[in-house]
């Protein structure tokens, strides 16, 4: 475990994961490890319970409000951000991040990711788009999901969405 920690203290500078804002630039290397240790503050009190409720992001709600969107136009219901997918999907979107690769997690959820769509309209219209994510989206059989995207220094947008029932 003292491995595993010492290994996200050593990548941690490097993951420069803060919470993207679409409106922004990408993060300079000086200003983004103060925004990933605020990302990081932010996401630990969330998943302490600090305030009772779940905190996303301003990017992790847009893609929740989009994906519901796409829900509502079938006729299905919305899907619920819950702690442990938001924290899965924060966790597998950063490792994508540090690691420049797109791949699934070995999770047992359902999973829809994406790199390089610069919004949260294009990364959500690809996945409606792709026969196999877009069944993720519109499944019945899905009510939960949790939601995570962040930014490599050159600004490649990595996203990761997963679901449960």
């Amino acid at each position: 475990m003292f491995a595993k920690l010492a290994v996200s203290f050593i990548l941690t500078p490097f993951l420069l994961v803060a919470a993207i804002s679409l409106a922004a630039d990408p993060p300079k290397a000086a200003d983004a490890a103060s925004k990933a240790a605020t990302s990081a503050s932010t996401a630990a009190d969330a998943s302490a319970g600090k305030s009772g409720d779940l905190e996303l992001t301003e990017v992790e709600k847009q893609m929740l409000e989009k994906t519901n969107a796409q829900r509502a136009r079938y006729g299905l219901p919305p899907l619920r951000a819950v702690r442990k997918l938001v924290q899965t999907a924060r966790s597998h979107a950063a490792w994508m991040t540090n690691n420049r690769t797109l791949q699934h997690t070995s999770q047992a959820v359902g999973e829809n990711i994406a790199m390089g769509q610069p919004t949260t309209d294009d990364a959500v219209r690809d996945w409606m788009n792709s026969p196999g994510h877009r069944a993720n989206i519109l499944s019945s059989g899905y009510s939960q999901t949790g939601v995570a995207a962040y930014r490599t220094p050159d600004g490649t947008i990595y996203w990761c969405q997963q679901f449960a029932p």
